[in-house]
């Protein structure tokens, strides 16, 4: 049976390292906790979707306020662990998040997705989203770029 949940506690974070990992195979333990620290200031946390104490999806997310939007959750990095992809799961964490944003009063949500993840984008328009601009960026050290 799968259970879904908040994981608001630094150390439950870092316990689940290998889910992010899936996504991020360069990123230590110490690379993890240290940006977690800092993200965590910042209005970040995660959600996870278990079977028993295995966690087999993991996503951050952020509460914001931007002027053209007011209040938004950001989705951050939805990962489903290999072998538990297309089985609804992400569907299962998107849906939680659609909760939590509307019982913090967002106006919307948002996320970000490389242009060449199209499975992804595909549960992305199943579950509503839709592009609405460009995130631009420009790269200023290569090195710490995942």
């Amino acid at each position: 049976m799968q259970t879904i949940r908040d994981l608001f506690d630094l150390e439950e974070m870092l316990a689940n390292i290998t889910v992010m990992q899936d996504l991020y195979s360069s990123l230590t333990l110490e690379a993890y906790e240290s940006e977690l620290r800092e993200m965590i200031q910042h209005n970040y946390w995660q959600v996870g979707v278990f079977e028993g104490e295995e966690c087999i999806a993991l996503s951050g997310y952020w509460i914001g306020s931007k002027l053209w939007c007011g209040k938004y959750l950001e989705i951050d990095n939805l990962i489903v662990a290999n072998a538990h992809r297309s089985k609804g799961v992400g569907s299962l964490i998107i849906d939680f998040l659609k909760r939590k944003a509307a019982e913090n009063k967002c106006s919307m949500l948002s996320l970000d997705s490389y242009a060449t993840n199209h499975k992804a984008h595909k549960l992305f328009y199943n579950e509503g989203f839709a592009p609405l601009g460009y995130h631009f960026i420009h790269i200023l050290d290569q090195e710490k770029i995942r």
